[in-house]
């Protein structure tokens, strides 16, 4: 991963961070029950989309490199890490 996409994603997950802390203050507040659900919605979403940034950084840098590379079990290694993460997300 490239210097810059890292510190966009550590940017990004810190100020997530901080609207996790948000949304347990509204708990702690007894804050209504949709508004509360609507800030976990957000902040999944922001989730998925430093992963996805992440994930598009590590096929443009990693994946590429072991798929040029000329031994076979790296480029099988690389591609079931792949297959996994979305296994995972299923």
């Amino acid at each position: 991963m490239d210097d810059q996409t890292r510190a966009n994603a550590v940017h990004r997950l810190k100020s997530i961070a901080g609207h996790v802390n948000g949304i347990v203050r509204m708990l702690e507040e007894d804050r209504y029950c949709i508004d509360v659900i609507k800030q976990i919605q957000a902040t999944q979403m922001a989730l998925s989309r430093v992963s996805e940034t992440i994930l598009d950084g590590h096929l443009r840098t990693c994946v590429t490199t072991a798929i040029q590379d000329d031994d076979p079990s790296e480029r099988e290694r690389v591609l079931n890490e792949i297959i996994e993460v979305f296994r995972h997300t299923s």
